[in-house]
């Protein structure tokens, strides 16, 4: 392949996949916390997007900073969500909590579909048609790549959110105490955590890191009420590859089928790519089925024992 459309295309997939990180992110904490697979995760991630597109149609304000300023609706929206769907299903059958996050992803759908229609809608924005070009690099016998300035921009908040929370559930207090329950809720308890205090927070960041991810993907994508579902298939990809419940798990699988995805659109089709990724993601769980990042059952029990 020529160095120059190679470049072209790993650029092009790790600025992809550092959206797929964060996104991805907020689905993998809801899960390594309170043990709950989220299928309307991607439809919090439609909704944000249509709230980013909202704000931006009504009050003409750039779409990143419309998205920082809505991280609080953001916040809310997961409370309600954990107060009135979630928390009633905490000591339900895992079964029984599959069913309330798939109803609660077709009950979206259809609001949104009610309220908005299935209409396609996008933004306009006038450095989103620019591109910045890097290069050439003789050296490396590499000429021009061009890099399109939004999606840029959008990488570049992506991955400093994401270290940004990763260095709040390493540093903070209450990222310790997240990470406590995490790894043991009776032994929580027991030390007079809160856990359900705690289940609120990391249910409501999750919502908020999968929503930051949907209003800096609107310069680039089209929102409709189905959005979701395109990238919902993705992030759970990233998550199970990465390790379920791995916080650097997502971000590294994110910039991985982001990379994986761009390459294999460009050798067998737009409309094929997914089959690429998903070989890949089963090769991966075949050689290790608990995800690149995640712990065996038995390492999960020393880890646990050896906790002070």
């Amino acid at each position: 392949m020529d160095p120059t459309l190679f470049t072209q295309l790993l650029i092009s997939g790790i600025l992809l996949g550092g959206i797929y990180a964060l996104a991805s992110i907020g689905l993998t904490l809801i899960f390594g916390v309170m043990k709950i697979v989220n299928f309307a995760h991607g439809e919090f991630f439609m909704v944000a997007m249509y709230l980013t597109y909202w704000v931006v149609h009504y009050f003409h304000i750039d779409p990143y900073l419309a998205t920082l300023i809505l991280v609080p609706v953001v916040f809310l929206i997961g409370i309600v969500t954990y107060y009135l769907f979630i928390r009633p299903t905490l000591s339900s059958s895992v079964l029984a909590q599959i069913f309330i996050t798939v109803g609660l992803s077709t009950i979206i759908q259809n609001v949104v579909l009610l309220f908005w229609s299935a209409d396609f809608r996008s933004i306009s924005l006038g450095y989103a048609t620019d591109s910045l070009v890097l290069g050439p690099f003789p050296a490396l016998h590499i000429e021009e790549a061009m890099v399109s300035p939004a999606r840029l921009i959008a990488f570049g908040l992506a991955i400093l959110l994401s270290l940004a929370f990763y260095l709040f559930l390493k540093l903070s207090y209450t990222g310790k105490i997240i990470r406590a329950t995490s790894q043991d809720r009776s032994a929580a308890l027991l030390m007079g955590i809160n856990t359900d205090r705690i289940y609120r927070l990391t249910f409501a960041i999750g919502i908020v890191l999968v929503g930051l991810a949907g209003g800096l993907v609107l310069p680039v994508y089209s929102v409709h009420p189905f959005v979701g579902f395109d990238f919902v298939l993705i992030m759970f990809v990233v998550v199970v590859l990465g390790g379920m419940g791995s916080v650097v798990g997502a971000m590294v699988s994110g910039l991985i089928i982001g990379v994986v995805e761009v390459f294999s659109s460009y050798w067998i089709g737009q409309e094929n790519k997914q089959v690429i990724y998903f070989l890949v993601f089963i090769a991966i769980l075949v050689v290790r089925p608990s995800g690149l990042f995640g712990l065996k059952e038995e390492e999960e029990l020393e880890h646990i024992e050896t906790i002070d």
